[in-house]
């Protein structure tokens, strides 16, 4: 069975880990701001399963943390990738409902930077604390703001919006999983130098490492040979 990777980009205390915890994998896997630990502060990687299928959740740690600089932090999104090889099938950038500021333009350019452009063929913006809508719909709170508007629509117009009064809801996932499914159809995984590199990299761990390790195991030392 093939697995669903999907890498969380956000700002510290936009709900990202949340999204990664109760949204899609439906259990406590990563920590939230609120919690006592405060925040991410390495890229986490979970496994799960949703509906059936198997799906990778890579948490990476918020952009404007006061913890960490954005060189860290663009060092945890590489690690990401590695563990995601040999293609990642969405980027899901979260960004909290309500004023879009500086902060917010930044983590996109930000995230553009790490992985370049050609990665917004393959992400999904998922808009946090939908209950601040108030009546609202999320294409008209997106038409508000002509910045917001030209993010959505560099990423194929694919946006969702999750209320976190009901983070599990099973409907919220379905259509995120949804969106993400006919992406990858469209537009096939994201891939790229670093990615190739750490396949090649396996492939041969495969071929000349003779000992018994497991399979896993051997990925895994390919892996660290590349981050």
């Amino acid at each position: 069975m093939e697995q669903t990777k999907i890498i969380l980009i956000g700002k510290t205390g936009d709900g990202k880990s949340s999204t990664g915890n109760n949204t899609i994998l439906g259990e406590q896997a990563f920590t939230p701001k609120a919690s006592a630990n405060t925040v991410t502060t390495k890229s986490v990687v979970k496994d799960g399963m949703v509906d059936g299928r198997k799906i990778r959740v890579i948490d990476t740690p918020g952009f404007f943390d006061t913890d960490r600089n954005d060189t860290e932090i663009k060092s945890e999104i590489v690690k990401a990738l590695i563990e995601c090889s040999p293609g990642i099938d969405a980027f899901v950038l979260v960004l909290k409902v309500g004023r879009y500021t500086r902060h917010e333009n930044e983590v996109f350019h930000q995230f553009l930077n790490t992985v370049k452009e050609d990665a917004l063929k393959h992400t999904v913006i998922l808009f946090t604390f939908g209950e601040q809508l108030e009546g609202q719909t999320i294409k008209e709170f997106v038409k508000a703001n002509s910045q917001l508007q030209e993010l959505v629509d560099k990423c194929g117009g694919r946006c969702h919006v999750i209320d976190n009064k009901y983070w599990n809801n099973c409907v919220q996932v379905k259509n995120l999983m949804e969106t993400i499914d006919k992406m990858v159809k469209d537009n096939g995984c994201y891939s790229n130098e670093l990615l190739q590199m750490v396949e090649k990299e396996i492939r041969e761990e495969m071929k000349i490492n003779k000992d018994n390790l497991p399979q896993e195991q051997k990925q895994e030392k390919a892996k660290k040979n590349c981050s």
